[in-house]
């Protein structure tokens, strides 16, 4: 008998107070064993995306150095042990030591439905880790003298309204410069629609006001970094997205990477028909990626090469405020210290979770190390720990 003919056989013929509370009382049994039953039906017939975590596929990049082959058999359980305790379809990671990537390999599908294998090449959503990709840019910029960190925004936006208060982009890389679109909640709202530019996303955030004075604050800021995309236009002298893949992404043989998702783009690891479209978010939250490519970036953090050493160092000085607390976030890296082989080491990273994915990075400069990991699920919270335990394992690898 369906739950709703149950119900109405329970309520007819309730002819008093008395019944009518004892019939209520029984609709509530009905319900709730209905519920039950149906969950417990569920969980009995849903089948885990991987059997266990030996059952767990792989596609790597290449063999490993033998110098490696203790650090990769490790990383290799931990990735198989975490899709498979996590149910993540999907999960790639990647390790670079000084500049030079060791290891690459893709783990389970990249949808349950195609069961497509994730490789080294599949690529993921970034969500908030596109700030460091857009933080190499403007730091370039600033290494040639075309930016100034510490002048007006209009200097290089000047469709943005001069507001209450001066903003400067080095507080909107360093996500205390107020720039917020509040909308019911205590959290950025996210633009929707299509922007066909950076000019059309600048224009979405131009008539409102800061949230705070510049300086006195550092909180979280999705549409400060959409300011600053339009910062790195105005003082490339060209399209935001131009500037990015020639001036970051070739140099550094970025070729997975691309600024925004298209309904053509190939090898994206995240559920089919699940696209949304971040084209607002611009390099706060636009690009796709892989690991490897990932490391390539966080590699170019370590060393001189690409940027000045002096400027690798700015931006990796985390903010401070105007009464002079520090933060642990630089311009566009988070800044933490962690154990690593029973020692404090210094980690420079940043994480997304963008819809349909989760994504880390972790550079270690002390080290010359530099870790990523990417699922297609969103907030999946095991990956920046697993991170960490990948960079803990070749942090021991022989010398």
């Amino acid at each position: 008998m369906k739950t709703t003919e149950a119900v109405g056989a329970i309520l007819a013929g309730v002819k008093s107070t008395r019944w009518r509370a004892e019939a209520a009382l029984a609709v509530f049994s009905v319900v709730v064993m209905s519920v039950v039953a149906s969950g417990a039906l569920w969980f009995a017939f849903k089948k885990p995306v991987h059997e266990s975590a030996a059952a767990v596929p792989s596609t790597a990049a290449a063999a490993p150095a033998d110098r490696y082959a203790g650090p990769v058999d490790q990383s290799r359980r931990l990735a198989r042990a975490l899709a498979a305790g996590d149910s993540l379809p999907g999960l790639s990671v990647a390790v670079a030591v000084d500049g030079e990537i060791v290891w690459a390999e893709g783990f389970g599908v990249t949808d349950v439905e195609s069961r497509t294998p994730v490789t080294p090449l599949t690529r993921f959503r970034l969500g908030a880790l596109s700030k460091p990709l857009t933080a190499v840019a403007a730091a370039l910029l600033h290494d040639r003298g075309r930016l100034d960190l510490d002048a007006p925004v209009q200097r290089y936006v000047p469709a943005y309204p001069r507001k209450q208060w001066m903003v400067t982009t080095r507080q909107l890389m360093g996500d205390v410069a107020g720039v917020h679109r509040i909308r019911g909640d205590n959290n950025d709202a996210l633009p929707g629609g299509h922007c066909a530019s950076v000019d059309d996303a600048v224009a979405m955030l131009a008539d409102d006001p800061l949230l705070f004075e510049p300086g006195t604050q550092h909180r979280y800021s999705v549409w400060g970094w959409v300011l600053v995309s339009g910062v790195v236009e105005g003082a490339a002298g060209e399209p935001f997205p131009r500037f990015m893949i020639r001036e970051v992404f070739e140099p550094l043989a970025m070729n997975r990477t691309v600024v925004a998702e298209t309904d053509s783009l190939e090898g994206v690891g995240h559920e089919a028909g699940h696209r949304p479209d971040y084209s607002c978010v611009a390099g706060g939250g636009a690009f796709l990626s892989t690991p490897m490519d990932l490391v390539r970036l966080g590699s170019a953090m370590l060393k001189p090469g690409l940027l000045r050493a002096d400027t690798i160092a700015a931006f990796q000085t985390p903010t401070r405020l105007v009464a002079g607390t520090p933060t642990t976030y630089a311009l566009g890296w988070t800044i933490r210290s962690v154990q690593l082989g029973g020692k404090p080491a210094r980690v420079v990273s940043h994480r997304g979770s963008p819809a349909g994915g989760t994504v880390s990075l972790l550079t270690f400069p002390d080290l010359g190390l530099a870790v990523a990991a990417a699922a297609n699920l969103a907030d999946a919270k095991g990956v920046d720990p697993f991170a960490l335990q990948v960079a803990e394992a070749f942090s021991k690898r022989a010398p």
